[in-house]
């Protein structure tokens, strides 16, 4: 017969293997609550009532301006207390001191990868903040440009339509990559 070692908690090894495993069932825990707070409408409608107000006051530049540390911070206050509210509601033993001490303990470990940490990482790092602004804005000048696009297009062929004619709005339309690409980058790692 084969004997299963228990953990004995008179070994401190085992104490701490198990007290390991609560972090991380604990940690699972509030990432799975903010997964699903991430899918709520109310949430979505916070972070896009932010993308939408300041938008345009982004650029995509090396300088940073004044008014953006504003806008940081003032969505890291209405994001982050969104956050912990819903937290401490679904979690009544929930900490902000935990969850951050945690989130420096699994990055040490390895790269937390995932929208949950990408939002997380809006309210704690200006870069990314930054970046989240840049793709929103890239985003809408696509959009805005192709509105623009089919306006005229619209307008300047509505003379032309003769009646039971369809026009081809995809005509003269081409799609450029807003980032620029190092030539070291493509190469054959071979």
């Amino acid at each position: 017969m084969f004997q299963i070692d228990e953990p004995s908690l008179s070994n401190p090894e085992d104490t701490k293997r198990i007290s390991r495993s609560e972090e991380d069932r604990s940690f699972d825990e509030v990432i799975g609550h903010i997964e699903d707070l991430l899918l709520e409408e109310d949430f979505q409608a916070l972070q896009n009532k932010f993308l939408e107000k300041y938008w345009n006051v982004f650029e995509p530049v090396e300088d940073n301006k004044l008014i953006y540390t504003d806008i940081f911070n003032e969505y890291n206050k209405d994001v982050e207390a969104y956050i912990v509210d819903y937290l401490k509601k679904v979690m009544p033993q929930f900490t902000v001191n935990t969850l951050l001490h945690q989130l420096n303990e699994k990055q040490k470990q390895t790269e937390l990868e995932g929208e949950v940490f990408e939002v997380l990482s809006t309210i704690t790092d200006f870069l990314a903040f930054k970046e989240m602004f840049l793709d929103y804005r890239a985003v809408c000048k696509i959009i805005l440009i192709f509105f623009h696009i089919v306006y005229v297009y619209i307008t300047k062929n509505s003379l032309q339509m003769k009646e039971g004619k369809v026009a081809d709005l995809s005509c003269g339309i081409s799609i450029t990559s807003l980032k620029s690409y190092n030539t070291e980058d493509c190469k054959d790692p071979r």
